[in-house]
């Protein structure tokens, strides 16, 4: 298995690394500056694995991205993960559109040499 791309953020399970106030707010990524929703910090934001599954809300394609040294086209969806935060990221699909409301989970994928990159790919 190669080396995380980001560590910080997700395991090597395909889980993310998210957090929990103590108001019961949910969050991603993992910080400590504040929550979000009643200002809480410190201590009353507590570290969270988050499953890595949730329900596409939208996906589109890229065909051309202005960074020429990246291939297109690609797939980018907005994920609201099954405990609450959304995230926007890369999907483990090559250059279709998903239909909204399609189950999702996150996968590890092999990228430049031996990382891995955590996308998201249709549920099965």
């Amino acid at each position: 298995m190669g080396a995380l791309l980001k560590p910080s953020l997700y395991t090597p399970a395909a889980t993310l690394l998210g957090g929990r106030c103590a108001c019961g707010h949910v969050f991603f990524p993992m910080q400590t500056h504040g929550c979000e929703v009643c200002g809480r910090h410190g201590t009353d934001l507590q570290p969270m694995t988050l499953s890595g599954r949730g329900t596409l809300l939208a996906s589109t394609v890229v065909h051309l991205h202005a960074d020429k040294a990246r291939p297109a086209p690609f797939t980018i969806g907005k994920v609201a993960l099954a405990e609450g935060p959304v995230v926007r990221t890369l999907l483990a699909v090559s250059d279709i559109e998903i239909a909204p409301g399609t189950e999702m989970k996150a996968v590890l994928v092999p990228i430049e040499g031996d990382k891995l990159d955590l996308r998201f790919a249709l549920e099965r």
